[in-house]
């Protein structure tokens, strides 16, 4: 892997264009000024020993040394090696609901967008721990696989809305089994899978797979999101609410049993999430009493630094301007000195 340590000295390349210009302009300058005096040509065999020709070698040449010192000051550098580094952590994928009912606003600004908040949060306090990602409405699919890349689960988590699956429906079971397969084989390590649901219009198999679940020793937490009372959903882009067939305005209500039964059947816990940041402290708390194992992660764990081999390009190139001279090789003499 190829990177530069300090790139905001690339934009000193910007400066060569300007260089090169300024000195094409500088030589129309002389020979205008030249032609005050006389014929170029008469003038030329006046000044034998003249050779624009090195001049302009002699220019090029340091212009190019220019540049090769910009990428030096850039410091280029290539990764060395990839390497298996085991630390101390778990593995947690969650799974995020995110059907029509996510959209209701009984938690601010709404519920789905609350839960990406909430998300956001607890994957600041991972620290060696792998974590993935996983969307469900009617169907399910896994959004982010099983990683320690924090940075590319959070830029994940930001792309998520209702639009990803057009199935309408919650279907947790669905969710739960791309889940457990979403873990890595390795042993011993703890195990979650959370699940981030409004509950509502769930369908069937939940509870057998959060059993399944916890035969394979992965804790199923189940983070109820809304209100028992319930919220219409709103029409994304107007200001009305979803209604039903009959014309009456759709209520989507929190379904606080069905979580409780699915994270009991799963050895989890349920926790309510309201305004506050409660669930997400509950969740951190559970997630670090589970049993940390050696978590292996593939990194680049070194960079080499390439300014020598930048440095010597840089010093031939300066070296070949000092041998440059600014007189003309007698073997070519005879060639004029301007055209």
């Amino acid at each position: 892997m190829f990177r530069f340590a300090d790139p905001i000295y690339l934009y000193l390349l910007l400066l060569l264009p300007l260089l090169a210009i300024l000195y094409a302009y500088s030589n129309y300058r002389r020979k205008r000024n030249i032609r005050k005096y006389g014929d170029p040509q008469l003038l030329a065999h006046l000044m034998p020993g003249v050779s624009i020709y090195r001049r302009h070698v002699k220019f090029w040449l340091t212009l190019f040394a220019l540049g090769v010192m910009a990428f030096l000051l850039a410091r280029p550098q290539f990764g060395s090696k990839l390497e298996t580094v085991k630390r101390k952590g778990v593995e947690v994928v969650i799974a995020l609901d995110i059907s029509n009912s996510m959209l209701a606003q009984d938690v601010a600004p709404n519920r789905l967008e609350k839960a990406k908040a909430l998300i956001s949060r607890l994957v600041d306090e991972f620290e060696n721990d792998k974590v993935g990602l996983i969307v469900f409405a009617g169907d399910a699919f896994t959004q982010l696989p099983i990683t320690s890349d924090y940075v590319s689960a959070k830029m994940f988590l930001n792309s998520i809305d209702p639009s990803l699956i057009s199935i309408q429906g919650t279907a947790i079971g669905k969710a739960l089994d791309v889940a457990m397969r979403s873990f890595t084989p390795q042993e011993g390590v703890g195990r979650a899978i959370v699940v981030i649901t409004d509950g509502e219009n769930h369908e069937a198999g939940a509870l057998e797979a959060a059993q399944e679940a916890a035969k394979k020793g992965i804790r199923v937490f189940m983070l109820g999101i809304g209100s028992p009372d319930g919220a219409p959903i709103p029409v994304e882009g107007s200001n009305n609410y979803r209604k039903d067939k009959d014309g009456n305005v759709i209520v989507t209500r929190l379904n606080e049993q069905m979580c409780q039964e699915i994270a009991q059947a799963g050895n989890g816990m349920y926790i309510r999430v309201d305004n506050s940041n409660s669930a997400q402290r509950a969740l951190n708390s559970e997630v670090n009493k589970m049993s940390k194992a050696d978590v292996e992660s593939k990194v680049y764990s070194e960079y080499n630094e390439q300014f020598q081999v930048v440095a010597w390009i840089a010093l031939i190139l300066l070296f070949g301007e000092l041998l440059v001279m600014e007189g003309k090789n007698p073997l070519f003499k005879n060639i004029r000195l301007f055209r």
